[in-house]
């Protein structure tokens, strides 16, 4: 056979092939994607969808304890004073780019000028530069115990790394290009919000060769395609799990839990780490700007009226007054005798005491998130029955992100109290804690404002001593509990459900991630 035949009868034969299937997993998440910057947003569902499409430096393991992910290797001097970070071989952006060490040097600037971690951080910071294409120099102006720690933080605003190009739009402007370096490429071609969003396997993407646990090592794409699929009633999502029009549901609402449990082929997960629910008073504008009506928040909370209207199934909570969360190292009762518990008539002694003049008290509710739906509510009784007058403001998950950061009176589009949830891990320690930031505008949507917390968060992170950053803690939670920069209401435990066609999943805290995850053939 001549060359030129040859050469047909291979196409022919490629022409006859079937083309591998693609594997798409469908899975139906906890809210509509419409915020496609991380660090401009703290929200859940943009964090997740930044796991996707960003890669980070670190990331922490199985142990909690930060291993290097975008970094090959890494060293610090003897003074404990400059930082040297080599990237490893492989990083490219979904557009072919090589990573280099100048995109996440202006990666790590930004996000060091939005994140409370990356504001503590930055503030100890001499110099950031690149020396090289791979190198990332970080010199300190003192030395700062919690360098990897910030830069493997997990939730919140993530250290993602992004393209020069991109990372130097300030951290106050939403990006629009979506180029990263993670192991999935997000589709704007095909995203529709309130429909679907999808991302495709990264066929650059070269993971690291340790298995992977929580954050680090190995992420694998073992999928084609993900779709997040917006489903809108929690029971159509389980009807659709249950016909095999979905392959996962992230979060499933706790009272249908008893029959997707009975349901051949589906598997219910319960996450391993818990979630903190919390209420967050507006320290701009009265009645809230006074200490005393802040307080009294404090005692006319009852964090299990909250639970059993939320979760329902005590198996799925537990009453929990610490700030740092219950199991974690910090967990502390500090401060904590006698708030927490529905004290009606020390209460209502505060709002006395401190003149409340009857204005209405703006309290957003969330309505299409059934992990938070169920919240306001209960405020809105616990608040009337200590005498507060209270304008409940129901609005869907986006719509009440967009007003919390809004710093106008509550007559004109803003605020008195919102209510949300974060995983443990998030408020784990002061410094990681978005609600214990009390740097005033600088801080989170509550923008708390208190020099003595400011200056004891900065003392906790310079502290070396473990049992002194503990008790430098336990002052923190007794100062903050008594001006009221939030109060949780408890802690809770969320479940997914997934067909029995996926396996492989990871459930690390604060997000959902979709390496390792596999797909049978349907």
């Amino acid at each position: 056979m001549n060359f030129k035949a040859l050469l047909g009868a291979v196409a022919g034969l490629a022409l006859a092939m079937p083309a591998a299937a693609q594997s798409t997993l469908k899975i139906v998440m906890h809210s509509d994607l419409k915020i496609l910057d991380p660090i401009w947003a703290s929200a859940q569902i943009s964090r997740t969808h930044g796991y996707l499409v960003y890669d980070t430096l670190f990331g922490l393991d199985g142990d909690l304890k930060p291993q290097p992910q975008m970094v090959g290797n890494w060293s610090v001097d003897p003074a404990g004073l400059v930082y040297s970070f080599t990237l490893r071989d492989g990083l490219k952006w979904h557009d072919g780019a090589p990573v280099t060490a100048e995109d996440c040097v202006a990666s790590l600037k930004r996000w060091g000028s939005r994140d409370p971690v990356g504001l503590k951080l930055m503030a100890n910071v001499k110099e950031l530069s690149a020396p090289d294409a791979k190198t990332i120099r970080l010199e300190l102006a003192r030395p700062y115990g919690l360098v990897i720690d910030s830069l493997a933080k997990p939730a919140g605003v993530v250290p993602f790394m992004m393209p020069k190009r991109v990372a130097e739009a300030p951290a106050t402007q939403q990006i629009k290009d979506p180029t990263g370096s993670g192991p999935f490429m997000f589709k704007a071609d095909e995203w529709r919000p309130g429909d679907r969003v999808v991302y495709v396997k990264n066929p650059n993407y070269v993971p690291r060769t340790e298995p992977p646990t929580n954050y680090a090592g190995g992420k694998v794409a073992k999928v084609d395609r993900v779709e997040w699929v917006s489903i809108a009633d929690p029971q159509t999502a389980v009807n659709a799990l249950e016909n095999s029009e979905v392959d996962a549901l992230e979060s499933v609402a706790h009272d249908l839990l008893p029959l997707v449990e009975k349901r051949k082929g589906i598997e219910v997960q319960r996450g391993a780490y818990a979630s903190q629910y919390a209420l967050r008073p507006n320290w701009l504008h009265p009645p809230f700007n006074d200490p005393k009506m802040r307080l009294a928040l404090g005692y006319a909370i009852d964090q299990k009226g909250f639970l059993d209207a939320a979760v329902g199934d005590p198996k799925y909570w537990r009453p929990c007054k610490t700030y740092y969360g219950c199991g974690t190292p910090l967990a502390s009762d500090k401060g904590t005798s006698g708030l927490l518990e529905g004290n009606v008539e020390k209460a209502k002694a505060l709002l006395k005491e401190a003149g409340y003049d009857g204005r209405p008290i703006v309290l957003l509710q969330v309505t299409d998130l059934a992990s938070l739906a169920n919240l306001g509510p209960v405020a809105k009784a616990q608040l009337e029955r200590v005498g507060f007058k209270v304008d409940m403001r129901p609005a869907d998950w986006q719509t009440h992100l967009a007003r919390v950061m809004r710093k106008e009176p509550p007559e004109d589009r803003g605020w008195n109290i919102t209510l949300s949830s974060t995983g443990v891990i998030d408020v784990a320690n002061p410094i990681t804690s978005l609600f214990l930031n009390s740097a005033c505008d600088k801080a989170s949507a509550g923008w708390s404002c208190d020099e003595r917390i400011e200056a004891m968060r900065e003392a906790f992170a310079l502290e070396p001593d473990a049992a002194k950053r503990k008790a430098i803690a336990d002052e923190i939670q007794e100062r903050a509990l008594q001006l009221g920069t939030h109060y949780p209401l408890g802690e809770w435990y969320s479940a997914s459900a997934v067909s029995a066609r996926t396996k492989g999943w990871i459930r690390p805290p604060s997000t959902t991630v979709f390496w390792n995850v596999e797909m049978a053939k349907r």
